[in-house]
């Protein structure tokens, strides 16, 4: 079974004089099966008003969060990181317990 990833945005943190975010808090999360692990974090932006791709936090979408997210932290890498985890919980390589 292929490994499912959801990026989701929890919140944003903005500058309201500008209209600007400043910080994303973000969530990336990986299913394969019955085995699942996510991670968190946050990522800073450096938005000017005066640009020309600038995007007011009035017009801002999920879909632009998660992609400024995703740039900042590496998808591809960040993903990795999850699939690695999903394979250690397929297949662990140390165990606790006792042997009787």
């Amino acid at each position: 079974m292929a490994i499912t990833y959801t990026w989701t945005i929890s919140t944003v943190e903005r500058t309201t004089a500008t209209g600007g975010i400043d910080t994303i808090h973000w969530r990336c999360s990986a299913v394969d099966g019955d085995h699942s692990t996510s991670v968190y974090g946050t990522v800073g932006c450096t938005p000017d008003p005066s640009a020309s791709d600038f995007i007011a936090y009035d017009k801002v979408t999920e879909a632009n969060c998660i992609a400024w997210a995703q740039s900042g932290v590496g998808k591809d890498d960040t993903e990795a990181a999850l699939a690695a985890e999903i394979a250690l919980l397929k297949a662990p390589t140390q165990a606790t317990g006792v042997p009787w």
